[in-house]
């Protein structure tokens, strides 16, 4: 074995943010740039000699370059065995699996999510552990901390194998396993929801559906589970992966699929539509008519789980959600006296509760939503588990979710995103907030009165781990919320997200358009943290 040793100078803007380090694709593209970062990893993670690597992603620009130099970084470091996706391509929750399957060390996955890709877009690398979750925070510091200090790197000097076809190739004495992407995570969801029902549900007369993989990973997963397997032939639209997705923005959200958007709520619209993002862990969800909040999708699966798939003979543990996301979850919970955990925004932090036993299902308002059988969120699962509802119920999406709403009350929910703002001007945003917090309560804004006033602190109930300041949050009378973070998944600038939410019983006025519904709140929002003051924004970049 030949290994090289290059020169770098280390990169002090190498921090992890919530989901990795994601960067312009032009940063990662300079010299040194990833392979310091990776370098970085591999001599804080620690990985014995021999053990079992697995590298994909989403197939954005630059990722072929990258897959190959991770490759012969993971054979200068004394990795037994490396598995990667052929042409490189893995979702993140196929990733997920395949660590867990094959014990493996950890993975490498190469992506930057729903953030835009191409040249002239973001990249991103993030590592998760052996349990096939994201690593933890005190790894990722401690990556960082290295990074800035990093003097060289190691990697073979030989080319990496090629990846376009499954095959095993030797490089300087570690197996490299080019495998098929799709397969194991197919068969996997075969075992948790009821493949028979959902294709009967597809053969009845009337029933129609459209997903949308946006150009992006999920295009070959969803045409082997939906049309080759579940017979729904023609149904994935934009389904071969892109470097730059078609040119689009793979991110679940009716703005970035304005086809499928535009079909749901056509004058004929088809029963069921769903998007995932660029590296399959996202989902969004719609019916006719209808686009289903991410608070209410993991409220209703989780109301109803217990007559889906697997989760008949598997009863519910528990349920988390992060901070930011609805209250819906939780007034299914108290029902069916089900734990509840509320958590930091971060999959990172739902590892802990599910390797503990502790939760089943748990979800983000970022479209995510995940259960136990990975340690990802999991979009295609999420689509399908709403499939097998539909399957079950045998009537309208919409009906489902009103009557819901009819049960449950509704939780009215936005997000303003306040985009590409001064990375100091963000924080000292933030840092003048909370310097108000003491002086908050009891506070009129517009329509509401600020009932509590304090920024969110997690103690993890499994290890004890503490996350500080994650999150400015006022609760209000008549009974709704407002929530102020940045962002911790931008590739450049920064992000103040805004998210607002009114709780309406069940006998009050449950069906209303949601911006309407939260003019009120939105705008009692921008007041109480003076926004247009102290940003000079008047209205938000993004509404979802």
């Amino acid at each position: 074995m030949t290994t090289e040793h290059r020169a770098t100078l280390g990169f002090d803007d190498q921090a992890p943010g919530t989901s990795g380090l994601r960067r312009p694709t032009r940063r990662f593209m300079e010299p040194h740039y990833l392979e310091t970062f990776i370098q970085a990893l591999f001599e804080v993670a620690a990985p014995p000699k021999g053990a079992t690597l697995v590298v994909g992603g989403d197939g954005r620009f630059f990722s072929d370059r990258a897959t190959a130099t991770v490759v012969r970084m993971a054979a200068a470091h004394g990795f037994g065995r490396v598995l990667v996706g052929q042409d490189g391509l893995l979702s993140t929750p196929a990733a997920s699996h395949l660590v867990r399957r094959h014990e493996a060390f950890g993975a490498v996955i190469l992506s930057a999510s729903h953030n835009p890709g191409g040249p002239d877009g973001d990249f991103g690398v993030k590592f998760n552990g052996a349990s096939g979750g994201p690593a933890p925070a005190s790894l990722t510091d401690a990556v960082h901390a290295r990074a800035s200090a990093l003097r060289r790197y190691s990697l073979s000097d030989q080319p990496a194998p090629p990846l376009d076809k499954p095959g095993r190739f030797d490089l300087d004495g570690m197996a490299v396993e080019v495998i098929d992407p799709v397969t194991a995570y197919a068969d996997l969801m075969e075992t948790l929801v009821d493949f028979d029902q959902i294709r009967t549900l597809i053969a009845r007369p009337g029933f129609s559906m459209l997903f949308d993989a946006m150009h992006a990973v999920t295009g070959p997963y969803a045409r082997e589970i939906f049309e080759t397997r579940l017979g729904a032939r023609g149904v994935v639209m934009n389904g071969a992966p892109s470097p730059d997705f078609g040119g689009g923005h793979p991110d679940p959200h009716p703005d970035h699929a304005p086809e499928l958007a535009a079909a749901l709520f056509g004058d004929q619209p088809p029963s069921f539509g769903a998007a995932s993002d660029g590296d399959g862990d996202r989902n969004m969800i719609l019916g006719p008519g209808m686009i289903v909040s991410p608070g209410d999708s993991l409220a209703i699966l989780t109301a109803n789980a217990a007559r889906i798939g697997a989760y008949r003979s598997r009863p519910l543990k528990g349920v988390a959600r992060s901070a930011p996301t609805s209250r819906a979850v939780d007034r299914v919970a108290e029902r069916l006296g089900l734990p509840i955990y509320e958590t930091p925004t971060g999959w990172k932090y739902f590892t802990n509760l599910l390797d503990d036993g502790r939760i089943t299902f748990c979800g983000e308002e970022s479209f995510g939503t995940g259960a136990d059988h990975v340690r990802e969120k999991d979009g295609l699962w999420a689509v399908l588990m709403w499939l097998n509802l539909l399957a079950v119920e045998n009537r309208p999406l919409p009906d489902i979710v009103r009557d819901h709403w009819r049960l449950y009350g509704r939780d009215y929910y936005q997000r303003l995103d306040f985009e590409d703002l001064d990375a100091d001007g963000a924080a000292n945003f933030m840092r003048e907030l909370r310097a108000e917090l003491d002086g908050m309560t009891g506070r009129v804004v517009g329509a509401f009165t600020v009932r509590e006033a304090g920024e969110f602190r997690y103690v993890d109930p499994v290890d004890g781990a503490v996350a500080e300041q994650q999150g400015v949050r006022l609760w209000l009378t008549p009974d709704a919320r407002i929530t102020y973070r940045l962002s911790g998944t931008g590739a450049r600038g920064a992000t103040l997200r805004v998210y607002v939410e009114r709780y309406e019983p069940p006998a009050g006025l449950i069906d209303a358009p949601v911006g309407e519904a939260l003019t009120d709140l939105s705008a009692a929002a921008v007041e109480a943290a003076r926004i247009t003051e102290r940003l000079d924004r008047t209205t938000p970049s993004t509404v979802t």
